[in-house]
């Protein structure tokens, strides 16, 4: 129940906000600042040694038995169709 009235009031927000009209009434401008700067920042970045080569790795096999009982009918991929 609350999730669907917050989906419902999110819906009602955003077409209430589409319907605006916006009109600029008078023209802006940036403030003037006198001196100052940027921080600077000294970044090093991290030593990253990237090396490529080959690896063996071994694999376990696995031997799978399945015992199943014959079934009785007519196979469903019968070649003689």
């Amino acid at each position: 129940m609350k999730k669907s009235f917050a989906i419902l009031a999110a819906t009602g927000l955003a077409l209430s906000l589409a319907a605006c009209d916006v009109d600029q009434t008078e023209e802006g401008s940036l403030p003037e600042i006198e001196g100052g700067n940027l921080p600077e920042y000294d970044v090093e970045p991290a030593d990253v040694d990237v090396t490529t080569g080959t690896e063996t790795i071994e694999v376990p096999t696995m031997d799978v038995e399945i015992n199943q009982d014959d079934a009785e009918g007519v196979p469903v991929t019968d070649p003689g169709e």
